[in-house]
């Protein structure tokens, strides 16, 4: 028989102690059980995606209860800790006293039954007492405050404070933390008719769904189960796309019969919504630096069935003189800290460090000074990044105006917890004539 919190805590071990990439290992393992239940997949997802999210919080709280800190526990034991303390915070629907036996069962099974005592006494006490965890005061230490509570590193959260107040910070960590419904995009090339059939193939499965953003062909999806198993994903007519990704395909205008060059597109989400736009017409070029995210490209495209599109595999760091003022637009949705889409990869918090924001803001700058000189004159650069700082967002697009022939033309800032997107930083330039 399979055991659901096992399955979770190898998935916690991968991405917290072994480093892997939360959303990759989550993937797979719900792809290897995906002949579980919904019930057990939802289990394992929730408890792995809740205990990495949460991490700082559940840090706190076994600080304030054992007398060996989380960072001193050996790491099995750890993960096995943070999982049980979230599943006590957080899962309702499960009784404590399951909670703390199940983990003592695990710590014997997995070879650690001389701290079975150590993981019972501990989970039991903070099931005794969650309700009296002396948490930061607000008023007198909000930093403190917030990185507890919505378990953010000090570094961030005192960085967001500085540029949008306390009240807008807690807003975006309050919307990183909220639940995350699947959000897509339909074909903007069906015709009403063939729009109402998939809806209601969509209803009839069972899933709710609700329009976003006041965008016409973008819904979010309520209770899906498997994403290959919506109606609509496996045939192209719909695409897992944020909404605030489909607004920034939005801001290219788009005009039918263009050349749309996006360098790094993985993976292809923004332009395969570019060769929605031309409606069969005109051509995409999509790239990015590696042969995996090209590949991930190619089967998106090939499922889109739409065949003004090609992907490539292309460092946008060096110069292409045959694309030289070829694009009508040009898409530079490009690296950044991921501050933004921390809601859907609860460990980019972990590995980002401060100093490291500088170093991808000079990268961005390396590919913009290249990458304009695909615009043709009067042409279109849509610069976009998914993180929320200063260095990577304004700062280089000032930049940009200030050492390049192109005047602003719109800009945007999208929050979690204020415009029910991820978060998004956005701004397209006209190339002079």
């Amino acid at each position: 028989m399979v055991n659901t919190r096992e399955i979770a805590l190898d998935c916690i071990m991968e991405i917290l102690e072994k480093k892997q990439y939360s959303h990759y290992v989550i993937k797979q393992v719900l792809d290897k059980y995906g002949y579980l239940d919904k019930r057990d997949r939802s289990f394992i997802k929730r408890t792995a995606e809740g205990t990495i999210e949460r991490c700082i919080e559940l840090d706190y709280v076994l600080d304030s209860f054992s007398k060996v800190s989380a960072k001193k526990m050996k790491p099995f034991i750890r993960s096995l800790m943070r999982m049980g303390v979230y599943q006590l915070l957080y899962m309702d629907g499960i009784p404590d006293a399951a909670v703390c036996n199940e983990s003592v069962k695990l710590a014997e099974k997995r070879g650690f039954s001389s701290l079975k005592g150590f993981v019972n006494g501990v989970l039991r006490n903070i099931s005794r007492n969650k309700e009296k965890i002396a948490y930061p005061h607000k008023e007198t230490d909000i930093t403190a405050y917030l990185s507890v509570r919505y378990s953010q590193p000090r570094w961030i959260v005192k960085m967001w404070l500085s540029r949008f107040g306390a009240e807008k910070t807690e807003k975006i960590l309050e919307g990183l933390l909220a639940e995350r419904p699947v959000t897509v995009r339909v074909d903007e090339n069906l015709n009403k008719k063939e729009k109402e059939s998939l809806l209601k193939e969509i209803s009839l499965a069972g899933i709710e769904f609700c329009p976003v953003n006041g965008l016409s062909y973008a819904y979010e999806l309520k209770n899906p189960d498997r994403v290959e198993n919506i109606p609509g994903f496996e045939d192209g007519r719909i695409m897992i796309q944020d909404a605030g990704s489909m607004e920034i395909v939005e801001m290219a205008q788009i005009q039918e019969g263009q050349y749309i060059l996006d360098v790094c597109g993985a993976p292809g989400g923004k332009a395969l919504h570019a060769a929605c736009k031309l409606n069969h017409t005109g051509f995409v070029r999509v790239r990015d630096l590696s042969e995996r995210k090209a590949c991930l490209m190619e089967e998106n495209i090939k499922r889109s069935g739409y065949e003004n599109i090609e992907a490539e595999t292309f460092d946008a760091t060096v110069f292409d003189a045959e694309n030289m003022e070829k694009a009508d637009v040009v898409i530079a949705d490009l690296p950044c800290s991921g501050l933004g889409a921390m809601g859907r990869k609860g460990d980019i918090k972990y590995r980002i460090r401060e100093q490291d924001i500088i170093e991808i803001a000079d990268l961005q700058k390396k590919i913009l000074s290249t990458v304009w000189q695909y615009v043709k004159p009067g042409g279109r650069l849509v610069f976009s990044t998914c993180t929320l700082t200063e260095e990577e967002n304004e700062r280089n697009a000032l930049w940009f105006l200030e050492n390049f022939p192109f005047a602003k033309e719109r800009e945007r800032t999208l929050f979690p917890g204020i415009d029910k997107t991820d978060g998004f930083y956005m701004i397209s330039f006209l190339r002079k004539s």
